[in-house]
C-alpha cells in the first residue's frame, strides 16, 4: 500500500466518513469529498487525508476535483440519499429529481471524469447502492427508482469493462443507523428514530469494513455485488 489514492464521495458523515477513516487506516491517501467544507476539512485533518469541497450534481465542481489529481486507484461512489416517502400518486417531482441527480447522475458524472486515471492505475470503483436497489417497498418509489438505477448501471459497466483492467463492485447495505433517515424526513428526528427503534441496526463502520476488505483484494479478484443487512432484516 504505497502511494495508493482513494476518492470517497459523500465523505462528510455516515458511511462515507467511516469509509474514509477505514481506508486511511489501511494506508490509502484519501480525498474526502463532500459539500460540507468544514466537515471534510476536519475529517481529513484527523486521518491525514485531503479535503475536497464537492457537489456531484455540478460538473464544474467535479472538474475542480479532477484538476487536483494525477492518480486515482479507488473511487468510492457513496454520495446519495433519499427524500420523502410519498406514494407514487403523490410524488414530489423536485424530490425525485434531486434523488436521481445525486444517486445516479452524480455517480455517472464523477465516474466518467475519473475513469481515465482509474483505467491507467488498473483501479477499482465501488458503488454504494442499497437493498432498495433490488427490493421495492411502499413509500420508496422515488428512492427505489434511483437505487435500481445504480444497481443497473453498475452491472452494465461491469460488462462494458470486463476486458479492461478495472474492477467494479456494488455494495448494497440494508438498515444502517446514520443520519440517512433524518435527512430523508427533512430533520424530523421522531420519524427518523422510528426507523431504527427496537431493531438490530448496522453501523456505518460495518459498511466501511466491507469497502476496506473489497479494496484490499488482489487485482485478479472482483466482488460484483455484496448485500449486507442486519440479522433481523431478511426482507425490506
Amino acid at each position: 500500500m504505497v502511494n495508493k489514492v482513494a476518492v470517497v464521495t459523500g465523505g462528510s458523515a455516515g458511511i462515507g466518513e467511516a469509509t474514509a477513516r477505514a481506508l486511511a487506516s489501511d494506508g490509502w491517501t484519501v480525498y474526502v469529498a463532500a459539500r460540507r467544507k468544514d466537515r471534510v476539512e476536519k475529517i481529513a485533518e484527523e486521518i491525514g487525508g485531503i479535503p475536497v469541497e464537492l457537489d456531484v450534481t455540478s460538473q464544474e465542481s467535479v472538474d475542480a476535483l479532477v484538476a487536483q489529481l494525477d492518480r486515482v486507484d479507488l473511487l468510492v461512489n457513496n454520495a446519495g440519499g433519499a427524500r420523502g416517502t410519498d406514494p407514487l400518486r403523490e410524488a414530489n417531482e423536485d424530490d425525485w429529481r434531486w434523488m436521481y441527480e445525486v444517486n445516479v447522475l452524480g455517480l455517472v458524472r464523477i465516474t466518467k471524469a475519473l475513469y481515465p486515471m482509474l483505467l491507467e492505475s488498473e483501479g477499482q470503483i465501488i458503488n454504494v447502492g442499497s437493498v432498495a436497489g433490488f427490493r421495492a417497498y411502499a413509500g420508496g418509489s422515488g428512492y427505489n427508482a434511483a437505487k435500481f438505477g445504480v444497481s443497473a448501471l453498475t452491472r452494465a459497466m461491469r460488462l462494458e469493462e470486463e476486458n479492461n483492467p478495472i474492477r467494479i463492485c456494488e455494495i448494497a447495505p440494508g438498515r444502517v443507523k446514520t443520519d440517512f433517515s433524518k435527512n430523508r424526513f427533512k430533520g424530523d428526528e421522531e420519524k427518523a428514530d422510528a426507523v431504527y427503534a427496537d431493531k438490530l441496526n448496522l453501523s456505518a463502520e460495518d459498511i466501511a469494513e466491507a469497502v476496506r476488505w473489497v479494496s484490499s483484494l488482489p487485482k485478479h479478484m472482483n466482488i460484483d455485488t455484496m448485500n449486507i443487512m442486519p440479522r433481523d432484516q431478511a426482507r425490506v
